[in-house]
């Protein structure tokens, strides 16, 4: 069916040709309601809307069990259980409850920030990743997103290392395969079984995650009631406390508490039948089991004493362990306000049954092991694909979360502090309540409700971040923002990221062979802090920016709340651990300026795009639309390059002398012109553009690209004079190369349009740089390892011939390169004086450069240049005279280029050539023209013809001419080996009937040199003696 039968009969002709395009909006809305959350990471959800999807079920779940429950369950885990009592025993109730505030405030004003990005339009599952790549671009989102994936997996080790903890040290401790043999290795050996269990476990749920996620997804709900019954279970023992407090007696000496593991009465003596005797604690300390023994000083001096580990929330407790208690790493756990007489220094106490710390403690290392228990609040945005309405749960659901797990750990704190004894809460593994898991002791109905639920919560928690973290490092690899990468978007048919899921356990495994717990939770919380970080800097970037975009449903959001956030993340990741702060930070910078250099071809409407068009804006404005001051000069180039036919450019050497020059300092715009209409060169355009792009990204020039289709070559490279460039940011150098077939080319205009381009840049108050021989002109790859760079300053037009080969010498291909000076002294200068204040002048200008002056003594013009003038003048004459058709014209334009040459080597045999000229003058004509011509009046023409070769030649011309040749001369005589040479670039004739000869004289002064830069200054000093 044609266009035009589809569209018969309705109201819609006048757009039908547009249709393709922009199709009609019925349609977009019926796209739209049939849309369908995509797998995450593997497309743009724009750029997949016609393709095949797989039909997948309409999404069914509420805020409730979509978000509240999985970020319930994410958030509350293994510190809760391992680590919280001790870490209420060691900082005190008040500085415990500033940990904990300041890392929910955190997660809380992330949750703000996440919530307005999430309902800030349709976020595909992917959850964070997602929300700041699209909001803060590739690099940022490469780079978080990476760390979001350490996070995890680091998380998942954390989990893992819990799940062996409590296994071996309150389940089964018999289990453990290194065994402590001597006293002071019972650390060591816990570190040997974490690694060889941890292993263990790695590989076996790797292998559960390979066969089947579904079998995970559907034990979920088992561990969250594990996590939930856990937790009712400690406040329902609390409420116990208050009127029967369980039994768990502690044994002091002195004021020092003692591990229950190695006795089991806590007494000096017993008595039974009458009869006292020493105890298993007696024969601890002393050296046999009599009352005469020899014991240890301390226990000597000390009583043994019994109190309670948990009197309840009645008992007062709570104003002992309002304050810190830290110590050193193998300090013996003392109850505060406790009698007890020092023993002698000298005593020894290792073997001794004391409860040690194994770690020394401080206020921010316990705040980098308390941190991972409150990440875990992206559960419900990792899962936006499965909810009803993404838009209404994920902000709802995520803050009830975080508020209800704040309110859990907030009064855990005040109800640890006030049921539990202090040197119970400091003893991290349980030791003085026979081997219990601190928390458990508290628990009713039964310890074991605890013991056997934090097991199954954190094993649950291990395997969710083994399946959550290969899922979103596939998402990473599928977008292609990370080259190095990729391969792990590759998995099994159904999609499951097989190779992603190796990476992930050898990292896991990384965590795991550190075997301590207490040393992971610090690591993964600096790659927490580090994303959500970033997330508050998205919201906060996009809220100040007044993106058009940026329109989000959920309203409670302010950026002074995100730059909060966000300052609260970094001080919380120097807080934790400064250096690890400083690691992260570095991974994160590497991994943005790999992508930034290896390229994201992405653009994802993300707001540093924004904040960039916004810094550029505001910096053009700030810019003065004037020149700059002498300091600051700097050639902002103007490139001007001629494309062939293909649109390919003709002279590549012309951008690598670009980049040289520049070195990627300042501004450089790369233009071209087309001949025709810009309607009807559009795609040539486009075209030309790609590869004058390709062509600078090959050489490194850094600098934008403009084509402009003109009628005409001559008014296009006018107005890109004119126009280039905006505001104070306009280019003051224009560089272009030399047209080398002026004499022969098709276009016979090709040397006025140079020649009208001189006048304008002069018009324009403009530099011009014009490369002679750019094909001989270096690459980028090459090095000159010696010569020299040589300037011939002939006249003063702003020191341009100084500061160039200063700026050359700047680049490894012109480093070696020396720079030498000549001048020229008339008969009248003082050639000595002359090179003593040219040296003083460079002196200053803290140029180094050999210096020479060069003398020119008047003589007589020769021969050579009378005969050159002349045959320059003839030629000039001749194309004005014969009316000639294009093809003839270049032939007679060769023929009497090729009299000249043959002139140069035999000036004396003159008479004879011309009067042979108009014969060859008549050879080259076709045989029509020459019938043609018989019947014109043969003696005008011949008068002519005679005319032009016995013309004498313009006096200004030979004057010019003997200057050309001379100069010649001199800089072939001391530069014809020069790498480079700079000349100043005389200005063309005032009167334009002279511009033929103006290119020849041009020619002349540089015949026989190989590189050439003739500079023309814009009239104003670009270098200055003065600081």
């Amino acid at each position: 069916m044609d266009r035009g039968n589809m569209y018969e009969g309705k109201n819609m002709a006048l757009f039908e040709e547009e249709m393709d395009s922009n199709p009609m909006v019925s349609s977009l809305l019926n796209k739209l309601a049939n849309y369908t959350n995509l797998t995450q990471g593997v497309v743009e959800h724009e750029a997949d809307e016609d393709s095949k999807r797989k039909e997948v079920k309409v999404p069914r779940m509420g805020t409730f069990i979509g978000v509240y429950l999985p970020c319930l369950q994410n958030i509350l885990g293994v510190i809760l259980f391992l680590r919280l009592t001790w870490i209420v025993g060691t900082a005190g109730v008040l500085e415990s409850f500033i940990i904990v505030f300041m890392c929910c405030a955190c997660t809380m004003l992330t949750a703000i920030s996440m919530s307005a990005i999430a309902t800030n339009g349709v976020v595909p599952a992917g959850g964070s990743y997602y929300m700041i790549s699209r909001s803060l671009g590739p690099e940022f989102g490469g780079a978080v997103g990476l760390c979001f994936y350490l996070g995890t997996t680091f998380a998942g080790a954390m989990y893992i290392l819990g799940t062996i903890e409590i296994l071996l040290t309150y389940i089964s401790p018999s289990a453990a395969i290194f065994k402590a043999e001597e006293v002071g290795e019972e650390t060591k050996a816990m570190l040997n079984n974490m690694r060889v269990y941890g292993t263990c476990i790695i590989l076996l749920m790797a292998i559960v995650v390979f066969v089947g996620v579904k079998y995970v997804n559907k034990l979920a709900l088992v561990f969250l009631a594990c996590v939930i019954l856990s937790i009712i279970a400690i406040y329902a023992g609390v409420i116990k406390t208050a009127f029967d407090p369980p039994d768990f007696p502690i044994c002091l000496l002195g004021n020092r508490t003692l591990s229950k593991r190695s006795f089991d009465v806590c007494a000096k003596f017993t008595e039974s039948n009458n009869e006292t005797k020493t105890t298993t604690l007696w024969r601890l300390f002393c050296d046999s089991s009599l009352f005469n023994a020899t014991c240890d000083d301390y226990f000597s001096l000390n009583n043994v004493t019994e109190i309670q580990g948990i009197p309840g929330i009645m008992s007062g407790v709570l104003t002992d362990n309002l304050w810190s208690a830290y110590s050193e790493k193998g300090s013996i756990l003392e109850k505060k306000n406790q009698a007890s007489v020092a023993g002698s220094e000298e005593t020894k106490i290792g073997g001794l049954p004391y409860v040690f710390t194994d770690i020394m403690t401080y206020f921010t290392m316990l705040v980098g092991i308390y941190f991972p228990s409150v990440t875990g609040i992206m559960a419900g945005s990792n899962r936006s694909g499965d909810l009803k309405d993404a838009q209404k749960s994920i902000p709802t659901g995520t803050i009830l979360a975080i508020s209800t797990t704040s309110l859990i750990y907030l009064s855990c704190i005040v109800l640890f502090g006030a049921c539990i004894e202090g040197v119970v809460l400091r003893d991290k593994f349980g030791e003085a309540v026979n081997g219990n898991l601190v928390v458990a002791t508290l628990a009713w109905p039964s310890p074991w409700v605890i013991v056997i639920g934090s097991f199954f919560s954190t094993c649950g928690a291990g395997l969710q971040s083994l399946t959550g973290a290969p899922r979103l490092l596939q998402a990473i690899a599928r977008d292609g923002i990370v080259p190095f990468i990729q391969v792990f978007g590759h998995g099994k048919a159904n999609g499951e990221p097989t190779w992603a899921l190796l990476l992930t356990a050898g990292i896991c495994e990384i965590g795991i062979l550190i075997a301590s717990l207490d040393s992971v939770a610090p690591i993964l919380s600096m790659f927490f802090l580090m994303c959500y970080m970033f997330v508050n800097l998205a919201c906060a970037v996009q809220t100040l920016l007044r993106t058009p975009n940026w329109r989000p449903r959920f309203k409670y959001y302010h950026w002074t709340l995100s730059f909060l956030g966000m300052s609260l993340c970094l001080a919380l990741m120097f807080i934790c651990s400064w250096y690890y702060a400083l690691i992260a930070m570095l991974i994160a910078g590497c991994i943005y300026k790999y992508i930034e250099y290896r390229g994201a071809e992405k653009e994802w409407g993300d707001g540093i795009r924004g904040l960039s068009l916004n810094a550029a804006r505001y910096a053009l404005l700030r810019v003065e639309d004037g020149p700059p001051h002498t300091k600051n000069w700097r050639p902002q180039l103007l490139v001007l390059l001629n494309l062939d036919n293909e649109q390919l450019v003709k002279h590549p050497r012309l951008l690598s002398f670009t980049s040289q020059l520049k070195a990627g300092k300042g501004l450089t715009i790369v233009g071209s012109v087309l001949q025709g209409v810009y309607l009807d060169k559009c795609t040539e355009t486009q075209k030309a553009e790609e590869n004058v792009k390709a062509l600078m990204g090959v050489e490194k020039t850094k600098g934008f690209c403009q084509i402009v289709v003109s009628p005409n070559f001559r008014d296009g490279i006018s107005y890109l004079i004119q126009s280039a460039g905006l505001g104070g940011m306009k280019h003051n150098t224009v560089l272009m190369a030399w047209p080398q077939s002026w004499k022969q080319t098709e276009n016979r205009f090709s040397w006025k349009n140079f020649v009208d381009t001189v006048r304008e840049t002069t018009a324009a108050q403009q530099a011009l740089l014009v490369a002679k021989n750019i094909d001989l002109f270096p690459t980028n790859q090459e090095r000159f390892t010696e010569g020299n760079i040589d300037v011939w300053w002939i006249v003063h037009d702003g020191g341009m011939l100084m500061l160039l080969p200063f700026l050359l010498r700047q680049h490894k291909v012109w480093r070696k390169c020396k720079m030498r000076i000549f001048t020229v002294a008339q008969m009248d200068d003082n050639s000595i004086q002359m090179k003593k204040d040219l040296q003083m002048f460079l002196y200053h200008l803290r140029l180094n450069a050999e210096v020479e002056v060069v003398e020119m003594f008047e003589n007589d013009i020769s021969a050579f240049t009378y005969e050159k003038t002349l045959m320059m003048e003839q030629r000039s004459q001749m194309l004005k005279q014969m009316q000639l058709s294009k093809n003839e014209r270049e032939r007679e334009a060769q023929l009497i280029h090729d009299r000249n040459t043959a002139s140069h080597s035999t000036p004396a045999v003159k008479s004879s050539v011309a009067a042979a000229m108009p014969e060859k003058v008549q050879m080259t004509w076709t045989k029509e023209k020459f019938v043609a011509e018989k019947h014109k009046n043969k003696d005008l023409n011949v008068s002519g013809f005679k005319d032009i070769f016995n013309m004498k030649p313009n006096q200004t011309n030979v004057r010019r001419m003997h200057t050309a040749v001379k100069l010649n001369g001199v800089v072939l005589d001391k530069s014809q080996h020069a790498q480079l040479v700079l000349l100043n670039m005389p200005g063309p004739p005032k009167n334009r009937k002279g511009d033929e000869n103006y290119m020849e004289f041009l020619e002349v002064l540089t015949e026989g040199l190989d590189r050439v830069l003739l500079v023309r200054g814009s009239g104003r000093e670009v270098i200055t003696i003065y600081s």
